[in-house]
């Protein structure tokens, strides 16, 4: 066992110096082509609010002029970039729609001018929306923290409450209403985002919509699809970590001169065949078993100045002396023990005489013929450990003679 800790020992101490003098050279970088790290659930949140106009392409439209068409839209989104590239977002929006139509058309005014025969309506849009997100400018270009621009796609699909203006009873607009009449988009759009910090962007955002249902009050099989373009502008707070972040790696210069350290592993390799040899030298050495000192076969310990045998020593006595009637040919030597450093040496002598003496007439009444038993006494101490253990000091000990 010796050799082995001397072995792993030299091992240590080479590779402990070695690492510590190529520890301040190597140098830990990111790797880009490691990937990239993927951040905590927590980080890399946002939210935007937007606020912009919409053109809207109903079925009658063309008849009516596009400057007449433009109206309001407004979204809240709340949103997780998971990578640098893909994200997602939810929220709320809100559009409202200004186009031409029959009379009775879902939001038509009756008492607006028509033109060419068509009444204009106008409807609002609100609804929850949801949208998958792809950095193309991180996909193409590669992310970069620093960069100031970037350039968004988004495509999604949402569902809308179509609400419309409730008319008095002279045909004019009083209040808002739900058409009952629910309708799907779906759509998509460019982002153009430019970073004024760390947390804030803003951006201008363009989307392209297909709004789907029915809007048709008197016919309400009719199923139309419609268009609308928006343009937004927006401003978007980043939550936590914010960037993203390449794996770390060492990198090690390459050494300018190995000479020197292949002749230190040389000398390694020699000294470690060495400690092998004396290894196996020392595993293939016959084992010296030296033989034990035999330990008594009791001893019975005694409070200070006290030689009588409490009920505790008499139990253990009568185990003892079974043991010694069932080998009859082995011989006993009892031997008085008191410590010498209290009372003085006429006390400790009869304190070694009465417990060795009750120690012998106690087994001899169990029945242990007298031949077995040889009873004496010691003058010194049986532990000798000094005077605050002299509790060990104070016994009779039982062993088998030689």
């Amino acid at each position: 066992m010796k050799k082995i800790t001397l072995l792993a020992c030299a091992c240590a101490l080479f590779g402990s110096s070695l690492s510590a003098q190529e520890a301040q050279e190597v140098q830990y970088v990111e790797d880009a082509s490691q990937g990239y790290l993927i951040n905590s659930f927590k980080d890399n949140w946002f939210i935007t609010a937007q606020g912009g106009i919409d053109a809207y392409f109903s079925h009658h439209d063309v008849h009516r002029d596009f400057g007449d068409r433009i109206a309001p839209a407004a979204n809240l989104y709340v949103g997780k970039w998971f990578t640098p590239v893909w994200g997602a977002r939810i929220g709320a929006e809100w559009m409202s729609a200004k186009g031409l139509g029959e009379a009775g058309s879902t939001g038509w005014l009756p008492n607006e001018p028509t033109s060419n025969g068509f009444y204009k309506t106008r409807q609002s849009y609100i609804g929850p929306a949801f949208d998958v997100m792809a950095n193309l400018t991180n996909l193409f270009c590669g992310y970069h923290p620093g960069r100031w621009y970037n350039l968004t796609l988004y495509m999604g699909a949402g569902g809308y409450w179509t609400m419309i203006h409730k008319l008095d009873g002279q045909n004019n607009p009083d209040g808002w209403k739900n058409a009952d009449d629910r309708v799907l988009t779906f759509r998509a759009g460019l982002i153009n985002s430019f970073n004024i910090s760390k947390q804030m962007q803003i951006f201008l955002d363009l989307r392209a919509s297909a709004i789907d249902g029915v809007h048709d009050i008197q016919n309400a099989s009719t199923n139309r699809t419609y268009l609308a373009v928006q343009a937004y502008l927006g401003l978007t707070y980043n939550f936590n970590d914010r960037e993203w972040h390449h794996p770390v790696v060492p990198v090690c210069p390459p050494a300018e001169n190995c000479d020197a350290l292949r002749a230190r592993l040389a000398a390694a390799d020699a000294r470690i065949a060495d400690l092998e040899a004396q290894l196996r030298d020392c595993l293939n050495r016959p084992a010296v078993v030296e033989k034990a000192e035999k330990a008594p076969l009791a001893t019975i310990y005694y409070p200070i100045n006290v030689y009588r045998l409490t009920r505790e020593d008499n139990n253990v006595l009568d185990a003892i002396a079974n043991v010694m009637k069932s080998n009859a040919d082995t011989k006993y030597v009892l031997t008085g023990w008191a410590d010498n450093y209290t009372g003085n040496d006429a006390i400790n002598t009869r304190l070694r005489h009465n417990r060795v003496n009750g120690v012998y007439n106690k087994l001899v009444k169990c029945g242990v013929p007298e031949s077995q038993l040889t009873a004496t006494i010691n003058n010194g101490n049986l532990c000798d450990l000094g005077e605050k253990y002299v509790a060990l000091d104070r016994a009779v000990t039982i062993e088998e003679a030689e």
